[in-house]
């Protein structure tokens, strides 16, 4: 007979959904490239990538938030050295900041892919191209932001050794 593990609460959830929109945002500008390059050959040849890539930056952004509750919740429960302290602060500040680049880079590429269709006008296609360039140098610097937090995040648990349960003590439940 298949057992399945049971949830754990929410405290103890942060190692298992913090992977998921490190991945999603970082895929997501591979399809915004391809969906660039293929759109500046034939216009609307890579609209399904470019729309590919907006829903994984929506599911990524929204992966931050669900992260950044499931960390705090983490961190209320962890035991702390100073130099746990100092990192952990250093990783939330940098989680918060990662969270708010996101959002609005969320809300500039709605806008760069949406709003011509919304006004029912097309932009040129080297307009397009570039704005498309443009925010791929600002996503790239979201990028960096985002292995910052996640470096931080891996110091605390492989330098530091810093837990969250998964089971057993430390575990608030809402019962």
């Amino acid at each position: 007979m298949i057992e399945f593990p049971s949830i754990p609460a929410w405290n103890a959830l942060h190692p298992l959904v913090v992977h998921f929109p490190i991945a999603l945002l970082l895929v997501a500008p591979l399809f915004l490239v391809l969906g660039g390059a293929l759109d500046l050959r034939r216009p609307g040849l890579g609209r399904p990538y470019l729309l590919a890539s907006l829903a994984l930056l929506v599911l990524g952004t929204a992966g931050t938030f669900l992260a950044i509750g499931t960390g705090e919740a983490a961190g209320k429960i962890s035991e702390r050295s100073d130099a746990l302290s100092a990192v952990l602060e250093r990783h939330e500040s940098l989680a918060e900041t990662t969270r708010l680049v996101f959002s609005g880079l969320t809300v500039i590429l709605t806008a760069i892919l949406l709003a011509p269709r919304a006004m029912r006008r097309e932009l040129p296609r080297l307009a397009t191209a570039g704005l498309l360039g443009a925010f791929i140098v600002s996503y790239s610097a979201g990028a960096v932001l985002l292995a910052n937090t996640a470096h931080n995040g891996g110091r605390l648990v492989h330098e530091l050794g810093a837990q969250s349960p998964t089971t057993g003590a430390g575990i608030v439940r809402d019962d």
